[in-house]
């Protein structure tokens, strides 16, 4: 029986306490932070540095587009003699205090070392421009020595391409290593220097006179490949 002093009472429901995330649910969000916390990190790295990544992976990039036309062994060998080409540059840049970048590839383009510290000096110029064949040279010539020692005419052709790769960047021409050094010496003899004028025109036929050379030795007859 309803109590007259008070009416007809309509029963409450008390409020649900909040519901509480359940143990599958804080798991998943710790893996989930726990994927996407390195991820973020791996993505800022690329935003900051994903410029020299770009050139880091550029060598394996030049040595997966030679193999399409040479095979694997072949193009790493080329792609090495390009490194020791441009590590003299990159060398001879330090030693003149050009503070070089690293050499960075550009698959069927070759490679090049940027100067950071670039003065205008043609003796200077003519030194760094030379030091990319005279190393690539000593490169090809080991490369010679080895295919003499072990008999082998895949080092003779790996030896070859050297020496024809570096002689063609003696060309006086464009933006090659030969175009640089043609320029520093017509700016040397018409700037009051004719004897380095001289002394790097004789480097240069030189360098490229040794190069013919080695192309001769290392020369296989094509029936022997």
């Amino acid at each position: 029986m309803s109590d007259p002093r008070h009416g007809d009472l309509e029963p409450v429901t008390a409020p649900e306490p909040a519901t509480l995330p359940s143990e599958h649910d804080r798991n998943r969000r710790s893996l989930l932070g726990r994927i996407l916390a390195p991820l973020v990190v791996v993505i800022g790295a690329f935003v900051k540095f994903g410029v020299a990544i770009l050139k880091f992976f550029g060598i394996f990039l030049a040595v997966g587009g030679y193999a399409l036309i040479w095979g694997w062994w072949f193009a790493v060998g080329f792609v090495l003699l390009i490194l020791v080409h441009e590590l003299g540059h990159y060398i001879e840049a330090r030693r003149e205090g050009l503070d070089p970048q690293l050499p960075v590839f550009l698959p069927f383009l070759g490679a090049y070392v940027a100067l950071r510290n670039m003065r205008f000096d043609p003796w200077v110029n003519a030194r760094v421009s030379l030091a990319g064949p005279v190393t690539g040279g000593v490169g090809a010539f080991a490369c010679l020595a080895a295919a003499e020692s072990m008999d082998s005419d895949f080092l003779r052709a790996l030896a070859y391409t050297g020496f024809l790769l570096n002689l063609i960047n003696l060309a006086p021409i464009g933006i090659l290593d030969g175009g640089s050094i043609w320029r520093a010496i017509k700016t040397m003899r018409l700037g009051g220097t004719p004897g380095k004028a001289q002394l790097a025109t004789v480097l240069y036929l030189g360098l490229a006179a040794l190069l013919v050379i080695g192309m001769v030795a290392a020369h296989v007859p094509q029936q022997r490949l």
